[in-house]
């Protein structure tokens, strides 16, 4: 991969996290930017307390972030939040307002931010949506919503960047072996859902593979979009699903 310059939103945990190790093993210095300390950063790579929500800090961040690398070849956009489990007739509107603040209009005020530093005719954008960026879900509607909102920014901007040589994409993962995971089936089960164990079998069982995607997978996808190999790709939402029907 050659992509020398990234930065990296929700890169604390998760796919973000994997991302930025996965940058930095291919010799790409960066920055990660998330409401949440690190534990751990890749080396060469430094952290920058946020939250997208506050667009006034993450633009200022982010312009932080390339006058310290000096440029940008990469933005990828992984912060995001996933609401509590709601039938959508009794959605918490303020639930609703903080998904779609994290999950949409931080990845506008991120490319907004992003975009004039991007190198010309290599830059790229990966966002991280969901495979809820094109279906619905009786229980998340704050969640599939914003999800949706994302896929609109992504193919919008890679029309509007597109004649810079700026590529932008999305990876929509499904169901991912992540902690996070755990944690919301656990959620789920407290309101009456079904016992985290049953629910990851059944996540697993509802893909072609037989398995969900691990955080990796994701990885590889986001490692793909970002560089040289996706030169002619741009505008679109690559499933990172295990086949789900």
């Amino acid at each position: 991969m050659t992509v020398r310059r990234a930065i990296v939103t929700g890169g604390a945990s998760g796919i973000g996290a994997g991302t930025a190790e996965r940058l930095a093993s291919a010799g790409t210095a960066g920055v990660v930017l998330d409401r949440e300390p690190a534990p751990t950063l890749p080396a060469g790579w430094t952290a920058t307390a946020v939250d997208v929500t506050d667009a006034v800090a993450l633009g200022q961040a982010i312009d932080d972030a390339v006058g310290a690398l000096g440029g940008l070849d990469l933005l990828v956009a992984a912060a995001g939040v996933v609401p509590p489990w709601q039938p959508t007739g009794e959605l918490d509107l303020a639930d609703y307002d903080r998904t779609m603040a994290v999950n949409a209009r931080g990845v506008v005020v991120a490319i907004e931010h992003a975009a004039p530093a991007l190198a010309a005719g290599s830059g790229a954008i990966v966002v991280v949506g969901s495979l809820n960026s094109w279906r619905g879900d009786p229980n998340l509607t704050a969640y599939a919503a914003s999800k949706h909102a994302v896929l609109g920014v992504v193919r919008s901007a890679a029309l509007s960047l597109g004649p810079r040589g700026i590529r932008v994409n999305a990876v929509a993962p499904g169901p991912v072996a992540t902690a996070a995971l755990r944690r919301r089936l656990d959620q789920r089960a407290a309101a009456g859902g079904p016992a985290p164990d049953e629910a990851l079998s059944g996540l697993a069982a509802g893909t072609a593979l037989g398995r969900i995607a691990t955080i990796d997978d994701v990885v590889d996808a986001i490692e793909f979009l970002g560089g040289p190999r996706s030169a002619a790709i741009t505008g679109h939402l690559l499933p990172v699903d295990g086949g789900i029907a």
